[in-house]
């Protein structure tokens, strides 16, 4: 909820037209975690569209010769319904300002409503280029307007470029509020790009880099604000030691993305060499190569529960379980048995018992060496401090309390 000051910070805005005054450094605002979908066949078959848009090499169409990005109109979406898993932040735009939610897609480097609540236009002004992008799980067409943006009381953009839907299906919110790098931002259909958010408060002097950390927390719930969104740079009270960067890979497609090489060894065993993949906050899951997962499961001894599609073992099994870790860049990044299992407090919401073990590992549709060997969901987002730094075109990894804790009492 905005407070009071907010709010009038918002009539201030609306009056003058002008930002509110702030400081140079890194700003900090809250996140919600939402959980939108009636079983769990509706959420993988969420994630599986969001990775078939990866597989494509874009979320936004086809590529132009020099590679990059190149939005078409798009095509029909899987029709999801209100499926949701995500993180949202509060978004007041235009003069007198409206309150939107919108997702956060570290995916898209889009900004766009339309979807939910309209965009009234009042103060802002119509570009008249058009603009479509095509999530696989969603989609929306419409045209770029330049309006003002107020994220906090400290955080604000003066006509930023933002995506206005005419036409909007399965996006369960507002909009999306992108903070993908660059390179995965849409085009208008004019060919011009269309700046990010990160460089919008970079432009106007808000914040000095285009960096944006993430920091979540392990959910036990189906919306709790427990997450926060920093532009312009970290929140070290929150993460442990140093943080260690890695740049983003070369290997397309996960060079479109926040994407790194990393491998991965569950207890001694390595089950996937220096090979490339994404981080994205969007997705729910831990995907692996499908040769990968095979081993995992072999490994963890999981069987495939028909009702929801997941791996699940039993308590016994759980007890033998073996740490994850993540090799990055010289790093060692560790998922503990607890982090590798669905939270025990949901386990109704995908049709599992109360005393059910889920593993939270799941299968992408091609063996390594596909460019998308990996994709780091929301799963590992929720145990790290993650850094996506544009400007230096690098990820960077830190340790929070988070990192260990035990979340499922298990007996």
């Amino acid at each position: 909820m905005f407070s009071i000051v907010f709010l009038l910070a918002l009539l201030a805005f609306s009056v003058t037209g002008s930002p509110v005054e702030v400081p140079n450094s890194p700003i900090t605002l809250p996140m919600t975690r939402k959980l939108a979908f009636s079983n769990v066949t509706e959420l993988l078959r969420h994630d599986e569209a969001r990775l078939a848009a990866f597989g494509e090499h874009s979320t936004h169409g086809r590529r132009d010769a020099d590679d990059r990005p190149h939005p078409t109109v798009p095509l029909s979406p899987a029709d999801l319904g209100n499926t949701f898993s995500g993180y949202t932040v509060k978004a007041a735009i235009g003069s007198p300002a409206v309150i939107y939610e919108l997702i956060v897609d570290s995916a898209s480097a889009i900004t766009w409503v339309g979807a939910g609540t309209p965009y009234v236009g009042f103060g802002g002004a119509d570009t008249e280029e058009p603009v479509a992008v095509n999530y696989r799980y969603g989609s929306f067409e419409g045209t770029i307007w330049k309006d003002n943006i107020i994220l906090t009381e400290k955080l604000t953009i003066t006509g930023m470029d933002i995506g206005v839907a005419s036409t909007s299906r399965g996006v369960v919110a507002d909009g999306v509020l992108g903070i993908g790098p660059t390179s995965s931002g849409p085009r208008a259909l004019t060919g011009r790009t269309i700046p990010t958010i990160t460089d919008c408060l970079v432009r106007q002097g808000t914040i000095e880099r285009p960096v944006v950390s993430i920091f979540f927390q392990p959910i036990t719930a189906n919306e709790v604000k427990h997450g926060e969104l920093t532009f312009g740079g970290t929140r070290p009270s929150v993460y442990n030691y140093n943080l260690k960067y890695i740049g983003i890979t070369s290997t397309p497609p996960s060079s479109h993305y926040w994407g790194i090489n990393q491998s991965i060894a569950y207890g001694a065993t390595i089950i996937l060499d220096n090979s490339a993949g994404i981080l994205d906050c969007g997705t729910t899951f831990l995907y692996l190569a499908s040769d990968v997962y095979e081993n995992y499961k072999d490994l963890t001894g999981g069987i495939v529960n028909p009702a929801n599609g997941l791996l699940q073992i039993s308590p016994e099994q759980f007890g033998r379980l073996h740490v994850l870790e993540f090799y990055i860049h010289r790093s060692i990044y560790t998922l503990i048995p607890d982090a590798q299992i669905w939270p025990r407090s949901l386990n109704e919401r995908i049709g599992g018992g109360a005393d059910d073990i889920y593993l939270v590992v799941k299968a992408l549709t091609t063996p390594t060496g596909a460019g998308l060997d990996f994709i780091n969901g929301y799963v590992f987002f929720q145990r790290f401090y993650i850094v996506f730094d544009n400007d230096k075109r690098r990820v960077g990894f830190g340790r929070t309390i988070f990192t260990s804790v035990i979340s499922n009492e298990i007996a």
